[in-house]
């Protein structure tokens, strides 16, 4: 398996999920009469973030995470979405981005070196599977699955299916 295909897939398989995700929590909010602002601002726990910034961050993790493997520029993306709708659009506008990505870009991926922020004015540099094994993919899944766990805390009814796209 190539370096690409196990990074870009990945990353698009969960963007999909956390769109379908949305879509069933803005069902629920609907059938609940539960104002949507309440369910996308909902945390596990007081210190953690939000469902919206869950879903942010997963996003940045996978488009910022292929630029910096492939040593392109990294995309700014300011946190403006405040809807189920914005949220869907930012996954979608994600795996769009994800797409302009080709196989041969990836090449040697693994070994090359990847800086990447890792704090507020600090920075770290690992070989690319490094980064990818121990950074991009630990935080991208975490923000995933915390904004399911997030949804499931508050009554949407998903389960693993639906975290892994397959329902």
């Amino acid at each position: 398996m190539s370096f690409y295909e196990a990074t870009v897939p990945a990353f698009q398989q969960i963007l999909g999920s956390l769109s379908g995700l949305l879509t069933k929590a803005e069902a629920h909010c609907k059938a609940k009469n539960i104002q949507p602002e309440v369910l996308l601002s909902s945390r596990l726990y007081p210190d953690m973030l939000p469902l919206s910034r869950q879903i942010q961050l997963a996003c940045d993790f996978a488009g910022k995470a292929c630029a910096r493997l492939t040593h392109i520029d990294v995309p700014s993306t300011p946190d403006t979405e405040k809807t189920f709708e914005e949220l869907r659009q930012r996954l979608a506008k994600t795996a769009d981005y994800l797409k302009t990505f080709k196989p041969e870009q990836f090449e040697g991926a693994d070994a090359r070196e990847v800086t990447f922020p890792a704090g507020p004015d600090k920075t770290m540099t690992l070989k690319g599977q490094q980064f990818l094994s121990h950074v991009a993919f630990p935080n991208f899944y975490f923000h995933a699955t915390t904004a399911h766990g997030i949804l499931r805390h508050n009554g949407v009814e998903v389960g693993k299916r639906d975290f892994l796209g397959v329902s």
